[in-house]
């Protein structure tokens, strides 16, 4: 009982109090003494000569949660944790670069990759054993909390020398494999072999790639639209339908609310993981808009502004920057939010309205959700849709989004992340661009103005913004991401400032986290605080999983730069990138999609257009290119304005007489000024 009580009162004073992550601060009523990712933790840990539990989550995970829950608010537990290791908490949104550092080590110690990420470091913070999940005892073939931890604690009382080694070794690898990613340049052959392992691996019944779990990675599906805009290949097209129409109308998309879940836990898109993460919502909407410039469904125009409607009616602050992620639990319970019983559903709606949504949304008094991860959930329902329908009746919908209201919502993390910010706000500038809806593009500029303004200070870049402040070193992810949404947001409103802010910030990617011995860019800035001394390499991400890598984006901006300015750094840069890290590329190219984007439109042609006239006067020109697809295009506005031909010198010496132009050219072949925006359009299509 001695050890039961030290459990309360080191949770009690845990050393998360006082931080401004919601996840840390979650963590901070365990009965786990935790310490935030800081060097008055590592001190202890020498000073007591005790190794290092390191636990790495986010808010919004659910087995987060489940670990919690089960261990870390369990007595002994937390006992023998409190006992034997110095436990340090990390919010692995927070801090990615610690996060992507330890997934590398974690993944060559045992294979393994996802969150909640567990981890035991030497007080140097070198690895020796890692895992994700672990139970509290041993259930399904899972070793337990209970059994681990004991023996850790003895393998390091008496073979302290094998852990030194494995851990040593394991540092070692992590620096070979980022030092060798070096393969030459990348053509065409790499895009053949992307889309030959996408067709290989794609479900041909229901979509998407893979089987279950069964995620939706949309930077593949611009990718094989990209690839269907140069080879015409309209099986690529077609594998893009298939997936944008099953996940449109199956579980895992919100029939109710707008937005999508974060994965489908079966292969159908049926039943969700239901946490909304904004990356999501941000990168399935571009997708959204892609495949409505590339197909024209209106389905698809559909989704992506009922995305918008989710965002800006949920994830929106009142300042416009937008929250980080909506919990998949409410009430303790998964999904609870989003579960409909034929009773509930009898109880507000008319005979004739339910037998609309019985027949719509394939519910049933069995339940069509058969069983969730707490065991047999018999009478629920997720709504999807059936037959050829788009949803019930309006009137309906909104009676049942009012009944859902009254429930107890999901936590949402309301931390504001600038890379994050930078997906979602190039995502709703495409959607402008499209359909020049003014609530678009407000949206897009105030989130923008809000980073700019409220988590720049002194003109350095913050990661984090929460309860007022922001914090938090900056990465390539927060420079390359926020790049990337201001030059889309120039591209669907030629502002001059939001061309000036993105030269800004991809300036100081190419000083302040540029690997100059090598090409690319490494995660971490040069001068900014590190993992620390002892612990894993600076990581040089590449990897292309539910996020683009920071490389793959920074590479895009590069090459969108180049074309607008012209200027040289950019093109050597990027080149110096593309074969720094090529041979990963190359070795996996089905992996690296948003990377081959941005090749995509490194190998061109590219497509130039210039517009003269006033701001009025070029609105049907911007709202013509809106409607297509053209992935290899920039636009710039020769509006008189002096800093935009300081910034581009495709504005030289471009004036409008007798009315407003469009200047098109492609590659270095250039066509006579037009007048016509329609004509303007099929002058780009020939690219």
């Amino acid at each position: 009982m001695r050890g039961q009580g030290a459990a309360r009162k080191a949770g009690r004073g845990s050393h998360l109090i006082g931080e401004s992550s919601p996840y840390l601060l979650r963590h901070a009523r365990d009965l786990v003494d935790w310490y935030p990712w800081k060097e008055e933790a590592f001190r202890r840990a020498v000073e007591e000569d005790k190794p290092i539990f390191l636990s790495i989550g986010y808010s919004s995970c659910h087995w987060c949660h489940v670990m919690e829950e089960e261990s870390f608010m369990d007595e002994e537990v937390a006992d023998i944790l409190n006992r034997n290791f110095v436990c340090i908490k990390v919010d692995r949104e927070e801090r990615p670069d610690i996060d992507a550092a330890y997934m590398a080590a974690a993944q060559l110690l045992s294979g393994v990759g996802g969150w909640p990420l567990t981890l035991f470091l030497t007080p140097m913070k070198r690895p020796f054993f890692a895992a994700t999940y672990l139970p509290k005892e041993n259930d399904y073939g899972m070793t337990g909390m209970k059994t681990i931890l004991p023996i850790i604690v003895q393998f390091w009382k008496e073979r302290r020398a094998e852990i030194e080694e494995t851990s040593e070794k394991v540092m070692g690898a992590v620096r070979t494999r980022t030092a060798s990613m070096d393969g030459g340049g990348l053509g065409m052959e790499v895009l053949l072999e992307a889309y030959h392992r996408l067709r290989m691996d794609y479900d041909q019944r229901y979509g998407g790639f893979g089987r279950a779990p069964k995620f939706p990675v949309p930077h593949r599906l611009t990718f094989l639209l990209r690839y269907w805009k140069r080879t015409h290949d309209a099986y690529a097209l077609a594998m893009v339908e298939r997936t944008l129409d099953a996940m449109r109308r199956g579980g895992i998309y919100d029939q109710l609310g707008g937005g999508f879940h974060r994965y489908s836990t079966d292969s159908l898109w049926f039943i969700p993981h239901f946490e909304k993460m904004l990356y999501d919502q941000a990168l399935l909407l571009i997708a959204y808009v892609e495949g409505w410039q590339a197909a024209g469904k209106g389905m698809y125009e559909r989704t992506a502004r009922e995305i918008i409607e989710y965002v800006l009616g949920r994830m929106t602050s009142p300042e416009g920057g937008f929250f980080s992620a909506e919990d998949a639990d409410s009430e303790g319970e998964e999904g609870k939010f989003y579960i409909w019983t034929i009773e509930e559903l009898s109880s507000f709606l008319t005979a004739e309205e339910f037998a609309e949504v019985e027949n719509v949304f394939d519910v049933s008094r069995e339940g069509n959700l058969r069983e969730g991860i707490h065991g047999p959930l018999g009478g629920k329902n997720v709504l999807h849709l059936v037959g050829e329908g788009t949803g019930a009746t309006d009137a309906t919908m909104e009676k049942m989004r009012a009944r859902r209201e009254l429930r107890p919502p999901p936590f949402m993390d309301d931390k504001i992340m600038a890379d994050w910010n930078g997906l979602m706000i190039a995502a709703l500038a495409r959607a402008y661009g499209a359909w020049r809806d003014p609530r678009h593009g407000n949206a897009a500029r105030r989130a923008a103005e809000f980073v700019l303004n409220h988590m720049r200070i002194d003109g350095t870049l913050h990661h984090i913004h929460r309860a007022g402040r922001s914090g938090g070193p900056a990465f390539l992810d927060d420079h390359a991401f926020m790049a990337w949404g201001l030059l889309e947001l120039y591209a669907a409103d030629l502002r001059p400032i939001w061309l000036e802010e993105a030269i800004s910030l991809v300036d100081i990617i190419l000083t302040e986290f540029m690997d100059f011995q090598n090409g690319g860019f490494f995660q971490s800035s040069l001068s900014g605080e590190k993992v620390g001394e002892g612990g894993p390499h600076p990581v040089k991400e590449v990897y292309d999983g539910a996020v683009p890598s920071g490389n793959s984006i920074a590479l895009l901006d590069l090459i969108l730069l180049y074309n607008i300015t012209g200027r040289q750094e950019y093109r050597i840069a990027a080149e110096r990138t593309v074969t720094a890290l090529s041979g990963a590329v190359f070795r996996a190219p089905d992996d690296h999609t948003q990377f081959l984007n941005a090749i995509d439109l490194m190998l061109g042609p590219s497509s130039e257009v210039v517009l003269t006239g006033s701001t009025d006067e070029i609105e049907p020109f911007l709202s013509e290119m809106g409607g297509s697809f053209l992935p290899h295009k920039v636009v710039v506005h020769a509006s008189g304005n002096s800093r935009i031909s300081e910034l581009s010198p495709l504005a030289h010496g471009r004036t409008a007489s007798g009315g407003p132009l469009a200047y098109v050219c492609i590659g270095r072949t250039c066509f006579p000024p037009t007048s016509h925006p329609v004509e303007m359009v099929r002058l780009l299509s020939k690219n």
